[in-house]
């Protein structure tokens, strides 16, 4: 699997971590109780001894109390893939067909990389907080008492740019031995 396509599928799994219950105004109807965010990634990997490899787009997250559609777009707006997480399991479909199915997010994840990433904490790390969740250490909060800066699971992340449902920015780096990711996403 290309860097390009791992990328991808890590872009993916933040977004199936930012499920959650509000409903928000973007121009397009949704149901109450649902939420509706848009918006666009960035992910670099970078490897000893490699050039590094980068990739962005943008994306469009439908979570109702049913299903979660998460479609990811290239610069051009044509989609990559689509992540669907509903209670028969989770699904991700590449533009080329190609469909992989699993009972959870998180099996899903390690199947599609042959690694775990934090899906269950990152449904916290993106919204508000004012409490901090286990396992979070160096914090830092702003003038509303908001978290916007911790390390936690081997990530350390930078949140700002707050709207009420959660940060509009957040900066995700993961430096490991001879590995380092680094993960952008902006909410439109």
């Amino acid at each position: 699997m290309s860097v390009r396509s791992i990328a991808g599928l890590i872009f993916a799994v933040l977004l199936i971590g930012l499920s959650g219950c509000a409903t928000q105004h973007t121009g397009e109807s949704v149901p109450e109780g649902s939420l509706l965010r848009n918006g666009r990634f960035a992910v670099k990997t970078e490897q000893a001894n490699q050039t590094p490899e980068a990739i962005q787009g943008g994306f469009v997250w439908r979570d109702t109390a049913a299903q979660l559609t998460l479609d990811l777009t290239n610069p051009f707006g044509s989609i990559l893939a689509r992540v669907t997480v509903n209670s028969s399991g989770a699904t991700l479909e590449r533009a080329n067909g190609e469909m992989l199915q699993t009972k959870t997010p998180d099996s899903l994840v390690d199947q599609a990389l042959g690694q775990s990433l934090p899906v269950q904490g990152l449904r916290a790390w993106l919204r508000v907080q004012q409490m901090p969740q286990p396992g979070m250490r160096v914090l830092e909060r702003d003038a509303q008492g908001r978290i916007v800066s911790f390390e936690q699971d081997g990530w350390s992340a930078r949140l700002s740019n707050f709207d009420a449902f959660g940060p509009r920015l957040v900066s995700l780096l993961r430096a490991e031995t001879g590995r380092k990711m680094s993960v952008r996403l902006v909410i439109d």
